[in-house]
């Protein structure tokens, strides 16, 4: 039996801002330009590239499927070489205010807080990156009110692996059923799932056809006044009621 809302997780990528479409495919395809391939990753490819969990994997899987760039002898140098750069790229992209918060993200993290509901962000994505998404996109005010900012390389098996939702349930010191998770992809919810927590999917451009079958709520934001989906109220049903029956 659910004993009630203590925790909302919040995925990075796609749930606090557009970053996948805005922020990380620029990022990467500046990186491509710069170290001058001939080639960059369009809308349709970065759509399913974005089924491989981590930048670093996506771009090995990438050239394992290709090719290599001519020359290459240490692939681990260069994807360590690439990634380094590409990150550099996207927190300028950030830091510009290229990428806005999407709707209803601040809202419903005062709602929490108010509450007195932890607040965590779980990412693969590099843990500057994360950060610097937070703390640009939500303010330093916010951002000191979040209990937990998981990314990186901070476990060993990236998402759908449940690894970092369990991880985050250990720092919160909670159970599965006293969470909530946001997340915007399969890979996410079958990582939220995976740790036996509830999981709210707010849809986006690269995921909105995705099967979200064993989600508890699917949205296609968490919405602003007067156009809000998701509020603290509905989260805490989800809870009460158990999965699947929100």
């Amino acid at each position: 039996m659910a004993v009630g809302l203590k925790a909302l997780i919040f995925d990075c990528d796609g749930v606090l801002a557009e970053t996948e479409r805005d922020g990380h495919r620029v990022a990467f395809n500046r990186t491509f330009a710069a170290k001058g391939f001939g080639f960059e990753w369009d809308a349709a490819l970065y759509k399913e590239l974005l089924k491989i969990g981590g930048g670093k994997e996506r771009m090995r899987h990438f050239f394992d499927r290709t090719s290599w760039p001519a020359g290459v002898s240490d692939k681990d140098a260069l994807i360590k070489e690439l990634h380094k750069l590409k990150t550099d790229y996207y927190t300028q992209i950030v830091e510009a205010g290229e990428l806005p918060l999407r709707p209803g993200v601040a809202r419903l993290v005062d709602e929490a807080a108010a509450a007195g509901v932890k607040l965590a962000v779980c990412s693969t994505s590099n843990e500057k990156a994360v950060h610097t998404v937070v703390e640009r996109l939500l303010g330093l005010e916010r951002k000191a009110k979040f209990d937990v900012i998981l990314a990186g390389d901070v476990v060993s098996k990236k998402k759908p692996d449940p690894e970092i939702y369990t991880l985050v349930l250990e720092r919160l010191h909670l159970k599965p059923t006293e969470a909530v998770v946001v997340e915007d992809n399969r890979n996410g919810l079958l990582a939220a799932k995976g740790a036996g927590i509830y999981c709210l999917v707010t849809t986006n451009s690269y995921t909105e056809d995705e099967d979200f079958r064993e989600a508890d709520l699917v949205v296609s934001e968490l919405g602003d006044p007067p156009q809000v989906q998701v509020d603290l109220a509905t989260i805490r049903r989800m809870v009460e009621v158990g999965p699947g029956r929100l």
